[in-house]
């Protein structure tokens, strides 16, 4: 019996690497080919560098902190939501540091983890499909119907999207089947390791899906109370203390893992979503176009059915799929299973399950079918099929051509030829042409949906993603590579900073290696996102969410943030005031900043951030040059700037400009500000309020040379933040430019910056003797001498919880200084400071953590001993 058993599952498992393999076939043509299984947006500016990113700190012994992340940041928490606890991820990276240490492979690049994406999809793929059948098995499926059900899940359509796109979130559907065993259990058998396991496993690997695959679970629970598969079950309030007691052991032992990455979460900043959200709404074509599920024509015409329900297991699977298939067409659903934000569509992975379910039952029924339900059910699913081709204005394609609507017309005729004749070979037949349909589906949605066309917009290759385009200079240009290679080569510094990144890309600093100023994340630190975006309002020359980039060309702040370098493209963004060229590559330019401040600095001068609260981006760079800024304390009188937007002139060109409101009659205007030239200084510093009045599209708005783009105002990217500030080289005439249009424009203010206080304090700071300073990821020292009896020390690290601090040995409270950075209180004389991070309450989660393993072993230990003594 055991040997037989295990010939069942070599058997099973054979097979799904085998249905994996051939639902990869399209990406391994193409993979052969030089094409890669990612997407040209967030896979290659997120998916791929972090990987890259992560190994390498990982494997040099670093787990918790980079200051190569952005400006600097907790990495454990911030990409908790991507890999860093990644359970898939973490044994991919044992795997290859092993393959490295023993020289099958060379050091990993990021070709490595380019190529390596549709051999891990396709062993995390088989894991599933055997995971799966598992789970079918334990509610009693046969072998075979337990296996395509499986298939129905593992290969879905939503699956590759998930994969392709967003990589981890394919994790979800690896551990959501492992949960409703643990569900399993303790419905049947009132055991509840597994489930302990299961949601401890959940947790550990994403945070977000865990939330997303514990209300999918819960549904899951609703459903199996509505429609019970077996007549004896734990009693039902003994299930709910089993899931209290589980969960809560479950979650204790994940708390070193979860705790961090939910307080990344939750020290994120996100505009909070305020368009209506429609109970329902028209999201896709389930039948014929879906981008998420795609419903199998089986399915729909089992569905259909009425004798199939007469089978409890069908019943439950029947009334699932179709409950969720009404919720799939729910943005409100959608916005739920996202936090009650924006509506995505990243549950539906049940809603597959459910439909694998589905198929699963309904092949162990076939015999009590007769010819009229299949004459009805093919009426009505015809009757669907036309409805959901007329009215979908999506489908381009002439009805002959969808290979769905083919397979559908297959499948009644399948059907019939069952009816017709129920011997063996008919239902093999029909499971041979399910599993063909589900391959089938899974290639052709690879190759239509998920492989990049440029269609002449010149975003990217003109087909796919290749090496070559890798290569180029939108991703990883040789010049550019040559380019920052020279500057670290020459400069002795290892904390200084470049500021350069590829338009949209603004993890260039982790793919080419090197510490920039930009990053994109969906969780960042919060205190730095508000720096940017309300503190000292810094245009990124692209409004969106989830990234800060550059300091829009204001070189006091290059000078406080340690910004070394900037490089720039022949003819493209402006370059700060300060910076002189150093050397250059092809069409590229280095620059190095003239005016550099010392990366530490002390100081006695104090100001309020209450007192500042009002004041002027200028003014708040003004007075980080001259001291620092503290959140609660009694401040210095604040630098003082003169606002001359009354000294000048605005001229609307092929425009109108009355009341605040610029209407732009032709291809591009806008207005044209008139300075005197008594007011010219180096560089103007100007600041509107703007806003399309329509939502219709995105925009460029162009001040000189200076060029930011807009996001639409109904786009879920935009981050409400209309009031800008824009630095430009000052001349007699700044243009201000958009396209053909109405605008809100008004709130306009001007002030000219000269420099001097940049170049006084430079001119200071290089009389004094240089601070000693190292930082290297979660360990940062600094040693001075504080002669002048300084009252504070300012550091451009970022502020964040988790960073404690020594001084002379003895505990000290790190300030957020600046907005976003790290102040540090000091004494006179000597101070040696010594600064550590660890995630978020690391400490107390593992306490946590071990207590709850050691209580999960013993209440189970007793519980069985329990189950023993009863027997």
């Amino acid at each position: 019996m055991n040997r037989q058993r295990s010939y069942q599952w070599v058997s099973i498992w054979a097979a799904s690497i085998f249905i994996a393999v051939l639902s990869h076939l399209f990406f391994l043509t193409e993979f052969l080919k030089g094409r890669y299984m990612t997407g040209l947006n967030d896979g290659l500016s997120q998916m791929i560098p972090f990987k890259y990113f992560l190994y390498n700190l990982y494997t040099n012994g670093e787990f918790f902190y980079s200051e190569s992340f952005g400006l600097g940041g907790g990495v454990f928490s911030q990409l908790g939501y991507y890999f860093s606890t990644s359970i898939v991820f973490i044994v991919t990276v044992l795997v290859t540091f092993l393959l490295e240490k023993v020289g099958a492979i060379s050091t990993p690049d990021l070709f490595y983890w380019a190529n390596t994406l549709i051999v891990i999809s396709i062993l995390r793929m088989t894991c599933i499909i055997a995971l799966t059948t598992y789970f079918f098995r334990t509610i009693r499926f046969h072998s075979i119907p337990a296996f395509i059900g499986a298939v129905l899940y593992g290969t879905s359509v939503i699956y590759f999207r998930h994969v392709t796109y967003w990589e981890f979130f394919a994790d979800a559907m690896l551990f959501f089947p492992l949960l409703l065993i643990g569900v399993e259990r303790i419905m049947q058998n009132g055991k509840c390791g597994m489930f302990i396991s299961a949601v401890a496993l959940n947790m550990i690997d994403n945070f977000y899906f865990a939330y997303v695959n514990f209300l999918l679970a819960f549904l899951y629970i609703l459903f199996r109370w509505l429609f019970p598969l077996f007549i004896e079950e734990t009693e039902k309030g003994k299930q709910v203390k089993l899931f209290l007691v589980g969960g809560i052991a479950g979650a204790g032992i994940s708390a070193p893992f979860f705790i961090p990455s939910v307080y990344g979460y939750l020290n994120n900043f996100r505009p909070e979503y305020k368009d209506a959200i429609p109970l329902f709404g028209a999201v896709d074509n389930l039948l014929l176009h879906g981008r998420i599920v795609i419903l199998p024509a089986f399915v729909l015409l089992c569905l259909l059915m009425i004798p199939l329900y007469k089978n409890r297991a069908f019943r439950f699977f029947a009334f699932s799929t179709i409950v969720l298939c009404i919720l799939h067409y729910s943005p409100f659903i959608g916005s739920m299973f996202n936090g009650f934000s924006a509506p995505q569509y990243r549950w539906e992975h049940y809603l597959s399950l459910a439909v694998g379910g589905t198929a699963a039952a309904a092949l162990q029924q076939l015999r009590t079918l007769h010819l009229k339900n299949i004459v009805i059910s093919a009426i009505i699913a015809t009757g669907l099929y036309i409805v959901f081709y007329t009215f979908d204005p999506k489908l381009k394609m002439p009805m002959y051509e969808s290979y769905l609507l083919i397979c559908a017309g297959i499948t009644i005729a399948l059907f019939f030829v069952f009816i017709w004749n129920k011997k063996r070979w008919t239902t093999w037949l029909m499971i041979a042409f399910l599993l063909f349909t589900t391959v089938l589906t899974a290639n052709m949605f690879q190759e239509e949906k998920l492989t990049y066309r440029d269609n002449g917009k010149n975003k990217g290759p003109v087909y796919g993603i290749t090496r070559e385009y890798m290569e180029s200079e939108h991703y990883y240009g040789v010049d550019q590579r040559a380019l920052i290679r020279n500057i670290q080569a020459a400069e002795t510094n290892p904390l200084a900073r470049i500021d350069w990144m590829i338009e949209t890309r603004n993890n260039t600093p982790i793919v080419q290696n090197f510490n920039g100023m930009s990053v994109y994340s969906s969780i960042l630190n919060k205190h730095l996102l508000f720096f940017y975006l309300q503190d000292l309002h810094i245009d990124m020359r692209r409004e969106s969410v989830s990234r800060y980039a550059s300091l829009g060309d204001r070189a006091n702040l290059y000078s406080i943030l340690n910004g070394s370098y900037a490089i720039r493209k022949e003819g493209g963004d402006p370059v700060p005031f300060g910076f002189t060229e150093i050397a250059r590559e092809g069409e590229y330019r280095a620059y190095k900043n003239d005016y550099l401040l010392p990366f530490a600095r002390t100081t006695s001068i104090l100001y309020s951030e209450k007192d500042l609260e009002d004041a002027p981006a200028l003014v708040k760079e003004h007075a980080m040059l001259q001291g620092i800024i503290l959140p609660v304390i009694n401040g210095e009188e604040i630098p003082k700037v003169v606002n001359v937007v009354n000294e000048v002139a605005f001229e609307p060109v092929n425009a109108t400009y009355e009341d605040g409101v610029l209407h732009v009659t032709e291809g591009e205007g806008g207005l044209d500000v008139v300075m005197g030239g008594n007011d010219l200084k180096e560089d103007s510093f100007l600041s509107f309020f703007i806003q399309r009045k329509s939502n219709d599209k995105a925009f460029n708005l162009k001040v000189n040379g200076f060029t930011t783009e807009r996001k639409e105002n109904d786009s879920i990217y935009r981050t409400n933040v209309n009031d800008l500030t824009i630095r430009v080289p000052s001349g007699e005439r700044i243009s201000i430019r958009v396209p053909k249009g109405k605008y809100d424009l008004n709130d306009f203010s001007m002030y000219t910056e000269d420099y001097s206080l940049l170049k006084a304090v430079k001119a200071r700071s290089d009389q004094e003797a240089p601070i000693e300073v190292s930082w290297n990821g979660s360990k940062a020292k600094i040693m001075l001498d504080n002669q002048k009896g300084d009252s504070h020390i300012l550091l451009p690290i970022p502020f964040e919880k988790g960073w404690t601090a020594k001084r002379n040995g003895e505990k000290t409270p790190i300030l957020q200084a600046n907005y976003a950075f790290t102040g540090i209180e000091l004494g006179n004389g000597k101070n040696e400071i010594e600064l550590t991070y660890y995630p978020p309450y690391f400490w107390p989660s593992v306490g946590i953590s071990i207590l709850s393993i050691l209580f999960s072993v013993y209440w189970n230990r007793r519980k069985k001993k329990a189950a023993k003594a009863t027997f």
